[in-house]
Formats: structure tokens, C-alpha cells, sequence
């Protein structure tokens, strides 16, 4: 894009990845960077070693409620979602900064049970908070960031054609505790319970860089939006078999609920999982808890690398879009 373009698009013209790219080229690329933006997290060079860096922010009412979410609930899912980007390259997360923006009118007690939220989310992989900052806004703004490290971080740009493609974590659960909170339903609790509270598969992150993944995300936007950044950067198709997937019985339940709509939209299309999506060489022996779903090839002549489901490209929006 030229600058006078830039001058005359706005943020939604450009979308979230978009915006991305632009601020990247402006930003340029510093020098003790190994992979800098696009992935999951930033690897920077240190002494030693490396480091892993990632950024997220929750905003009120874009992000979370506080008519749907306790503070406690808030706090979990805003370090979850941090701790997630670390596990998506196979690390370990070692430290949070946390940083808010709080309404001068909010109650002491909703940010005590915040900080207890991110404390418990913490202890479930041995990360502390580091520090972080406060300020005035008119809405609850959390702005995160995770430090961690890995043995050999998996990158989103490092998968193959011939590559496997294997999931693990809970899929289209968050998606549809969403749709039911959204029409006012407190039910399935199942559901409603993981869009509050997410359970990223933390174990499996490390395992699958252990066995040999070739690259892996986690599924923040939804499986095909998500996938659909690895086949860009690998510059692969990946093709997915419906016939792999359970539905769990309260995807199927809002699904059913929603006038008989198709409950894999949610397994597909649902975010806020924080599952993990990786490819694997057809020789590695996937690590239990994944699940082949999947597989890669090199694009057709003319073909762009996409993300294709039974052999077809998928009718609907592949996931969660910022700014649409």
C-alpha cells in the first residue's frame, strides 16, 4: 500500500492483519529480532538464548461483560489467552505484565477478584506477574503481555506439503456458550462455562513441538481463520475431514437450539477455545491428546494456499474478523 492510500483507508478497509502488515513495514525490523511479527509470539535473541514475547488486549464489552463474567472469570480468560500465544509455539510462559485502564466509579472489589482470576490462571503453568500499570479510562481496558521460552519455538511458517494436521483442546465450546449468552440463555452450562473461562491444552503445546510439529497456532479466531495463517505463511492448502470431528453434545445442543443450524459451524468457525492447530511430518507419531483432522498439499497451479474442508472451499465466514 502507498502512504496516500494509507492516508485515505480507514481501519476497517484495512482489517486486523491488514493494519498489521502496515504498522510492520513503518515499524521495521530490528535486529536482535529471530521472528518478529505475524506468529503467535515474537522469539527475540538473548543472552543465552532466546525469548518469547506476545501482546493481547480485552476490552470491555468488545471482549468479555461484566453482566456475563465475573471479575474472577475476566482475569482467568485475559491470562489464558496470553499463556496460550507461549503453548502455540511450544514454550513455557515464565511472566505476565498486566496493564489496566478502570473506570474511577468501578468497585475495589471487582479488581481484587480480577488479580485473583490472573493469579489462579498463572499457577496452573507456574508463570508470575511481573508488573505492569493503571490508568483512568471510561471502560475496563486489560492489556497483557507473556514472556516465556522454548527448546526450538514452532513457527506458523515452518509446515510442508504432505504434513499431517491434527488438533487438540476443545473446539466450537466458547462458540456456542457465546451464541446461547447472546440470546440470553445461561445454558448448556458446559458451553457458557468455556466462553467465560477457556481451557487451553497447556500440556500439549511442548508435546507437540516434542514430537516433531512442523508449525502450530492456536485458535483464538476459529479453526479455519487460524489454520488459514499457517497455510498463508507455509504457502500450503490445507484440506480437512469433517468426518474427524466429535461435535460435543452441547455444541449440538445450542445448535439445535438456534433452529436446527449446523453444529460443526461452531467446531470450525467458534473462537475463544484457545485449542492448538499444528501440522506434523506424515512419520511423526502424534502425542496423545491430538487428533488428525487433516492433511497438507502444495497449491494447484494458480491456486492460492487456503484452507479447504472435505476437499471444498467452506460457504461462510471461516472465524471471528476484527473491524467487520
Amino acid at each position: 500500500m502507498r502512504d496516500d492510500d494509507a492516508v485515505t483507508a480507514t481501519v476497517a478497509d484495512l482489517g486486523e492483519f491488514g493494519l498489521i502488515e502496515l504498522l510492520r513495514q513503518r515499524l521495521g525490523s530490528p535486529e536482535r529480532l529471530i521472528l518478529g511479527p505475524g506468529d503467535d509470539a515474537a522469539e527475540v535473541a538473548a543472552p543465552g538464548g532466546s525469548l518469547l514475547v506476545s501482546s493481547d488486549l480485552l476490552v470491555e464489552n468488545r471482549h468479555f461483560r461484566r453482566d456475563w463474567s465475573s471479575a474472577r472469570e475476566v482475569g482467568r480468560k485475559a491470562a489464558a489467552a496470553n499463556l496460550s500465544d507461549i503453548n502455540a509455539m511450544g514454550g513455557s510462559p515464565t511472566a505476565l505484565t498486566i496493564s489496566l485502564g478502570l473506570p474511577g466509579t468501578l468497585d475495589i472489589s471487582w479488581v481484587t477478584d480480577l488479580a485473583d482470576g490472573i493469579a489462579a490462571e498463572c499457577a496452573e503453568v507456574g508463570a508470575e506477574v511481573a508488573g505492569g500499570d493503571i490508568t483512568a479510562a471510561d471502560q475496563i481496558v486489560i492489556a497483557v503481555t507473556v514472556l516465556g521460552t522454548a527448546d526450538r519455538p514452532v513457527r506458523r511458517d515452518t509446515g510442508a506439503a504432505g504434513d499431517i494436521v491434527a488438533v487438540a483442546g476443545d473446539l466450537g465450546l466458547a462458540g456456542a456458550g457465546f451464541a446461547a449468552l447472546s440470546r440470553g440463555f445461561r445454558s448448556p452450562r458446559s458451553a457458557v462455562d468455556v466462553h467465560r473461562v477457556p481451557h487451553p491444552p497447556y500440556a500439549a503445546g511442548p508435546q507437540a513441538a516434542a514430537a516433531g510439529a512442523t508449525a502450530m497456532i492456536d485458535v483464538s479466531d476459529g479453526l479455519l481463520a487460524d489454520l488459514g495463517h499457517i497455510a498463508r505463511a507455509s504457502r500450503v492448502v490445507i484440506d480437512l475431514d469433517t468426518s474427524a470431528f466429535e461435535v460435543p453434545e452441547p455444541v449440538a445442543t445450542v445448535a439445535e437450539a438456534l433452529g436446527g443450524a449446523d453444529p460443526l459451524r461452531f467446531v470450525l468457525t467458534g473462537g475463544d477455545d484457545y485449542a492448538l492447530a499444528a501440522l506434523f511430518s506424515p512419520r511423526s507419531e502424534l502425542p496423545d491428546g491430538w487428533t488428525r483432522v487433516g492433511a497438507a498439499r502444495h497449491p494447484d497451479m494458480d491456486e492460492e494456499p487456503r484452507v479447504l474442508v472435505d476437499g471444498s472451499p467452506y460457504d461462510g465466514p471461516p472465524g471471528h474478523q476484527h473491524f467487520s
